[in-house]
C-alpha cells in the first residue's frame, strides 16, 4: 500500500496540492486525472520520490517495491536493451552484479565465499535465476524482437524505447506501479496487450493517461485532482464523466424532488453496472459499482469546450474522388501507392498508417499544401473544407492577441462576434489578450478549432485532433464529431475518438489501400483483415529486397 499524508505542494504563491489525503491499495488501478496544469505529472513524481512536497509525506509498505515508467528516452544510450530492463528491478539487480563482483576477484577470500552465499541465498529467493529469460520474455510480450534484445538503446526508434522501458517498469511484477502516459507512442496491439496485463493485475497501478478507452479497461478507481485537493471515485473515467455529469444536470434543476434525483441516480448505476460486466473491464472484475455510495456522486467542476461544427450548406452528391494516387519519400521509398476511393454522404472516415507521416501527406494532399507523385483527386463542387494540421506552428509566429489573431480567419470583424468563438474554447476576459506566439500546445489546439468553427465547412480534415488536449476538450471534440452529420477525414490515436466516430476505415500502405465500412474495433479485431495487412506490409518488405 502507498499512502498520502497532509501532503501540500507550493512554488511561491502557487499551491498545487493542500493538504490531501489518500491511500492507493494493492489490487487497484487508480486513474488520475485532472486539467492541464493540474499536477497529475507531479503528482506521480511525488510518489515516486523524485519531487519533495513541501509539507506532508508519502508512505509505503515496508518491504515493497515501488516501480516507475522512466520519461528520460535517453538515460540508458550507452546500455544493451535487455540490460535496461534488468536495471528496472533495482533490488535484484544489484544483488546480481555484486554477486558477479565477488566471484571475478582474483583473491577470493573465505569472507568473499559467506558473502557470495548471503547473496546467492536472496537471489534465489527473488527468482533470480529466472531473471534474464523473464525479461526477455517480457520484451518479447511487448513486440520487441528477439535480435533487438543486445543492441544498444540509442540504436532504437522512439517507437521502441518506449516499449523497453514500459518492459523495465512492469518487469518482476512490483508492488506499486506508478505510469506517467503509458500508451503514448504504442501501437494498438501492445496497447491492448497493456490493457489485459493491467485489468489482471494483483498489486498497485496508478496512471495518468489522456487515453479514454485505456483508462476505462484498466481502472477500477479515478483519483480526480481539483482544487488542489485529490478526490478518489470508484469506478473507470466514463463512468466518472456519466455521473458527474448527471449529477451536475441534477444540481441545476431545483424544481426536481430528491427522492427523483435518487433515483435517477441509482437506475444509472444499474444501467452502467449491467454495460461493464459485459466488457473485459477491471470494473467489473472487482465488481466494485455494487458497492457504491449514491451520495459518492458529485459534480465536477470541470470546464468543457463548447466545440459546435456548423455547415452553411449540404454535400451534394459529389464530393470526393481519389484516382491512383502515390507519394514517396525523398529516397524513393513509397508512402502509399494506388490510393483509389470515392466518397459519399455521411463518410466519417479514420485513416490508418504504420507511418503516421504518409496519412499527414495525403491529408496535404487533399488540402493543396502538397503535390501527389502520381494520381489525382476531385472536390465536389458543393464542398467546402476545413483543415486541422498536425504541426500548427506556421499559424502562430506573429505577434498578435488572440482576437486578432483570430480576426484574419473571419469575414466578420466585429470583436464581439470573435469572441464569442474564442469563449467557446474557454479563452475568455483577459486570456483573449494573450500573445499567440506564446502559447502552449493545448491552447494553440484550441485556437485553430476556434478558426475551424468559423468557417462553417462541410468536409472536417483533422490531423491528429487530440494532441496536446486535455481530456475535457478530448471529450468535447469526440462529442462535437458524433453529431456531426457531414464528411469528416480524420486520424487519431485516440481509440474512443476513433471507434465512436468513423464509419469507415480506410488504411494506406506502401503497396495499395485496405478500405472497410465498418468500425474501428471491428477493424482492428478481424483476422482476415489482420492477415491482409501483414500480406501488403510484408509485400513492401519483398520489394525493398
Amino acid at each position: 500500500m502507498i499512502s498520502v499524508s497532509n501532503l501540500s505542494l507550493r512554488y511561491g504563491k502557487r499551491v498545487l496540492f493542500d493538504e490531501v489525503n489518500i491511500k492507493f491499495i494493492p489490487g487497484n488501478c487508480y486513474g488520475v486525472i485532472g486539467a492541464n496544469g493540474a499536477g497529475k505529472s507531479t503528482f506521480l513524481k511525488i510518489l515516486s520520490g523524485e519531487i519533495e512536497p513541501t509539507t506532508g509525506q508519502v508512505s509505503i509498505t515496508p518491504g515493497e517495491r515501488l516501480s516507475v515508467l522512466s520519461q528520460n528516452h535517453f538515460a540508458f544510450d550507452e546500455l544493451p536493451v535487455l540490460q535496461t530492463v534488468m536495471m528496472g528491478n533495482k533490488k535484484l539487480w544489484d544483488i546480481m552484479q555484486q554477486k558477479d563482483a565477488i566471484y571475478a576477484k582474483p583473491d577470493f577470500s573465505d569472507a568473499d565465499g559467506v558473502k557470495a552465499a548471503e547473496l546467492e541465498n536472496l537471489f534465489a529467493e527473488m527468482n533470480g535465476w529466472n531473471f534474464e529469460s523473464d525479461a526477455a520474455n517480457l520484451l518479447s510480450d511487448l513486440g520487441v524482437k528477439e535480435d533487438t534484445h543486445y543492441k544498444l538503446m540509442k540504436e532504437l526508434s522512439g517507437k521502441e524505447k518506449v516499449k523497453v522501458l514500459l518492459t523495465q517498469a512492469l518487469l518482476g511484477n512490483p508492488d506499486i506501479l506508478l505510469l506517467d502516459e503509458p500508451t503514448n507512442d504504442l501501437d494498438v496491439e501492445t496497447i491492448s496487450w497493456l490493457e489485459n496485463f493491467l485489468a489482471n493485475y494483483e498489486n498497485t497501478v496508478i496512471v495518468v493517461s489522456h487515453d479514454r478507452h485505456f483508462l476505462d479497461a484498466v481502472c477500477t478507481h479515478v483519483a480526480d485532482i481539483d482544487f488542489n485537493k485529490i478526490s478518489l471515485y470508484t469506478g473507470n473515467y466514463t463512468f466518472w464523466y456519466e455521473s458527474s455529469q448527471l449529477a451536475l444536470r441534477q444540481r441545476s434543476d431545483q424544481n426536481k424532488k430528491v427522492e427523483d434525483k435518487r433515483k435517477e441516480l441509482q437506475e444509472f448505476i444499474e444501467r452502467f453496472s449491467a454495460n461493464a460486466s459485459k466488457s473485459k473491464q477491471a470494473t467489473s472484475r472487482k465488481k466494485l459499482l455494487e458497492k457504491l455510495v449514491i451520495d459518492e456522486i458529485k459534480p465536477s467542476t470541470r470546464k468543457y469546450p463548447g466545440i459546435i461544427f456548423k455547415a452553411d450548406r449540404d454535400c451534394g452528391d459529389q464530393i470526393l474522388n481519389v484516382e491512383h494516387l502515390s507519394k514517396h519519400s525523398p529516397d524513393g521509398s513509397p508512402y502509399f501507392t494506388d490510393i483509389s476511393f470515392t466518397l459519399i454522404k455521411g463518410d466519417k472516415v479514420a485513416f490508418l498508417s504504420q507511418e503516421h507521416i504518409a496519412v499527414t501527406l495525403f491529408f496535404q494532399l487533399l488540402t493543396d499544401e502538397a503535390k501527389p507523385d502520381s494520381g489525382s483527386y476531385n472536390w465536389g463542387s458543393t464542398i467546402t473544407k476545413s483543415y486541422l494540421p498536425n504541426e500548427n506552428l506556421a499559424y502562430f509566429t506573429q505577434d498578435l492577441n488572440l482576437i486578432d489573431w483570430l480576426r484574419q480567419f473571419s469575414k466578420e470583424k466585429d470583436e464581439t462576434y470573435i469572441r464569442g468563438f474564442l469563449g467557446k474554447m474557454l479563452f475568455s476576459g483577459e486570456e483573449t489578450l494573450k500573445k499567440s506566439n506564446v502559447l502552449s500546445g493545448g491552447e494553440k489546439v484550441r485556437c485553430m478549432v476556434s478558426r475551424m468553427m468559423l468557417t462553417n465547412a462541410n468536409c472536417l480534415i483533422l490531423d491528429e485532433p487530440t494532441n496536446h488536449l486535455d481530456l475535457e476538450s478530448i471529450t468535447a471534440f469526440n462529442n462535437a464529431l458524433k453529431d456531426w452529420k457531414h464528411i469528416a477525414l480524420f486520424t487519431s490515436h485516440d481509440h474512443e475518438f476513433v471507434q465512436t466516430v468513423a464509419n469507415r476505415i480506410i488504411e494506406l500502405t506502401p503497396t495499395g489501400i485496405i478500405d472497410k465500412r465498418m468500425t474501428y474495433d471491428e477493424y482492428i479485431s478481424d483476422p482476415a483483415i489482420k492477415a491482409l495487412r501483414e500480406k501488403m506490409y510484408s509485400k513492401q518488405l519483398m520489394q525493398t529486397k
